[in-house]
């Protein structure tokens, strides 16, 4: 049993569960055998030190299994299919990344000398993979690492909503790695930009914004860093309406966005900050020459490229 099975063995199943037997053979009371395969459903959880649980079979027979005696049902019928990622679980997924950037404190121009430094990016699967039976996972995170890569239809499909860490990506000034197919990404990114922006924003912030108002009600206190954002966000979205491309790094308010952070700045100080922002976005909005959808058949074609590119490298290979 692999490490993972190992881990699923360990918790407790629940009532009412369906599984089937891994046992060859299950003695019921009165003397009624059960053969490997049949399925019976959970009536009583564990008790004692051998981990046994009570199951019923479909005859209204009743046996003890022990918990390496039965798979659960809906795993086994779905095997490694269940979960897609299990396909590439000895797979390096991370050689087919095609960009790589750093995003976050750093590229906006906040960061400091503790600062973690944020990548993300977009890997793309050769064809065989992506057209397999399992597929391939819309994204890859190294928490530890603080990375994150997008499968390119995930980046592409989040840009067209106007994700801001998406937006993010393809307009940082941070570039670590870039391909071809990166390279006409961004060389295309204005395409991604439109009206949706102020909506997407607007969510962003009013959500954020709920937060810290939850915060005051219950711990009297707010979460600074969370502030900073917020502002953050507003200042970029203005941007973004007002010229048409995407403000990462905004240095010029460094210090008074680091003076939220570090709670040197009160919190009626940043709501009228934040209120005057608001009217500002809203009038960026009334004037923007952006459109009121992106290009969707741009990206498209974008993407349609992409995935030719990559079932050409697999034919020749």
């Amino acid at each position: 049993m692999d490490e993972k099975a190992a881990i699923a063995d360990q918790l407790v199943v629940p009532i009412g569960t369906q599984v089937v037997l891994r046992a060859e053979t299950v003695i019921c009371e009165p003397d009624q055998i059960h053969v490997k395969g049949q399925v019976a459903e959970i009536i009583q959880n564990p008790g004692g030190a051998l981990r046994s649980y009570r199951v019923r079979f479909a005859d209204g027979t009743e046996a003890t299994v022990l918990r390496d005696g039965f798979s659960i049902l809906k795993q086994m019928k779905a095997g490694p299919l269940l979960e897609a990622a299990a396909a590439f679980n000895e797979r390096d997924l991370d050689q087919f990344i095609i960009f790589r950037c750093i995003v976050g404190s750093q590229a906006y121009g906040l960061g400091r000398e503790a600062s973690d430094i944020d990548r993300r990016g977009i890997y793309l699967p050769p064809a065989h993979l992506q057209w397999s039976l399992y597929g391939v996972p819309e994204q890859l995170e190294n928490p530890a690492l603080e990375e994150c890569y997008w499968e390119l239809k995930k980046f592409i499909v989040l840009a067209l909503k106007a994700n801001p860490n998406i937006l993010e990506c393809l307009f940082t000034p941070l570039v670590e790695q870039s391909s071809e197919i990166a390279d006409a990404l961004l060389a295309s990114r204005q395409i991604f930009l439109s009206k949706l922006v102020y909506q997407t924003y607007s969510g962003y912030v009013m959500s954020q914004f709920k937060k810290l108002e939850q915060d005051l009600r219950t711990r009297g206190e707010i979460k600074w860093k969370h502030a900073m954002h917020l502002i953050r966000l507003l200042i970029q979205g203005i941007g973004i309406l007002r010229n048409g491309d995407v403000p990462v790094r905004i240095s010029e308010h460094r210090t008074s966005l680091l003076g939220i952070r570090d709670g040197r700045m009160s919190w009626s100080e940043v709501n009228t900050w934040r209120l005057s922002l608001h009217r500002e976005f809203d009038e960026a909005f009334g004037v923007t020459t952006l459109p009121d959808m992106p290009n969707y058949e741009g990206a498209n074609r974008i993407l349609v490229m992409a995935r030719r590119k990559m079932a050409e490298v697999d034919s020749g290979s």
